[in-house]
């Protein structure tokens, strides 16, 4: 249980002080072992953070997380002792985050050094601690070209990545481990994917247009805005024209080529892009299996707003007690993963990972394969998704699949690595297409 302790009424939600005390539980909560978006859905459903407050403290916290190396190595040059309690931890690595790229966060050193003390003096629990916050802060401008060299000797203090997980990038990919750890430090863009069922790409950048709002089209559906904005300000998205979904995400539901009448399954389907991808493309039967009920609803959600219908059901992929015995045209396999390949988008999962959780979720996903292909018919089709760099989870799990059970492996992108610039800006995927052979 994420542990979450609220301000006094009086604290000011439009102030930086405000903001940065909710940050600064979410991100102890991340040091506990709890997911971020967990934390921020914990901490606005306890607090009464108005929506631009909400906005403020998410943006604080993902700072946080994607310079929580480098600000961990400060801290351990600046502080005596590790800070205690975790709240005062989080609160000053988010308040490094924003001094050490003073520039990218536009507030000034000497306006987060004031507000980081009166969130330390608001916050029930680091009251006691205001003397320690300034210290601490003022004595990072003060000596900063002193300690910055100093923080950036070690691997996490240059790339604000565990060191196991640069050593791994490095082992992988010779060639590109640094883009690679520098793609996953940038700020993702909002891209959309545009409901060919309700507008063309043409039409939905002219709208965009019209709506003072910049952006290119970057894939077959994808369109991507210079400036990212609340969903509820997209025109159309709340009548379904468009989604958000990464353009390496929307690869997957073509990779498919489904036809009207065809009987599929979109297995761990949640949060249900790609359901709602795939059933943009053609009329389908369409299953979606998911093992929580929650995230299910979420896939109800998205699809009432896309005003698409398919069959949601609770289910673990690793049995069969939930399928009817019929089999599947297509299915669509975006099996567990370490994610490693959205950490732009999720920058916890870089200091929530573990070396083990490679070869743990590589087992899970060898029995979801498995059995998966047993509901395929022959000549069908199955598409291996995941969202990993690390060849065990994808290449090798891919090479591995194809031999155990004879199966076609069909033209598929392999593995797309993570870029950011501006011709190319996607997160990294694998994928591996293959067909059983015919009865």
């Amino acid at each position: 249980m994420i542990q979450i302790s609220l301000l006094p009424p009086g604290a000011k939600a439009d102030s930086l002080a405000y903001q940065l005390a909710y940050a600064a539980q979410a991100v102890a909560a991340v040091r506990a072992g709890h997911a971020l978006p967990q934390a921020l859905a914990q901490i606005f459903s306890r607090s009464d953070a108005p929506a631009p407050a909400r906005g403020a403290i998410q943006d604080l916290s993902y700072r946080a997380m994607r310079s929580l190396g480098l600000t961990e190595s400060l801290l351990g040059l600046l502080a005596n002792k590790p800070p205690q309690p975790e709240v005062l931890h989080g609160l000053l690595v988010t308040a490094l985050a924003l001094l050490v790229n003073e520039e990218e966060s536009g507030y000034d050193s000497f306006t987060v050094v004031d507000q980081a003390v009166q969130a330390a003096a608001i916050s029930p629990e680091m009251s006691f601690a205001k003397g320690v916050v300034n210290a601490i802060l003022r004595r990072l401008l003060r000596e900063r070209a002193t300690l910055m060299p100093q923080a950036t000797k070690t691997p996490p203090g240059t790339w604000n990545y565990p060191t196991w997980w640069i050593d791994r990038l490095k082992a992988a990919y010779p060639e590109q481990w640094q883009a690679i750890l520098h793609a996953g430090n940038q700020a993702p863009p909002l891209t959309l994917r545009v409901n060919r069922r309700r507008a063309t790409v043409a039409q939905y950048l002219d709208t965009l247009q019209q709506a003072g709002m910049a952006a290119r089209q970057v894939g077959p559906a994808a369109v991507r805005l210079h400036r990212p904005v609340p969903v509820q300000q997209l025109p159309g998205f709340a009548e379904g024209v468009v989604s958000v979904q990464d353009a390496a995400a929307q690869l997957a539901a073509p990779l498919l080529d489904v036809a009207d009448g065809m009987r599929v399954l979109d297995a761990c389907a949640a949060p249900g892009g790609k359901t709602g991808h795939l059933l943009e493309l053609a009329d389908l039967d369409l299953q979606a299996l998911d093992h929580d009920t929650r995230r299910l609803q979420r896939i109800a959600e998205n699809l009432d707003r896309l005003q698409l219908k398919a069959r949601l059901t609770t289910g673990d992929a690793r049995a069969d007690d939930w399928w009817d015995g019929q089999p599947f045209d297509r299915i669509l396999a975006d099996v567990p993963c370490t994610a490693s390949g959205i950490v732009r988008r999720h920058p916890d999962i870089r200091w929530l990972r573990r070396k083990t959780d490679t070869a743990q979720l590589a087992t899970l996903s060898t029995q979801i394969l498995d059995k998966l292909w047993q509901m395929l018919r022959p000549d069908g089709k199955l598409l291996l998704v995941t969202c990993s760099l690390w060849p065990q989870e994808s290449e090798q799990q891919a090479v591995a699949f194809a031999q155990k059970h004879n199966a076609i492996r069909l033209p598929a992108p392999g593995q797309l690595l993570p870029t950011a610039s501006e011709t190319a800006d996607h997160d990294g995927l694998f994928y591996a297409l293959f067909q059983k052979p015919g009865a």
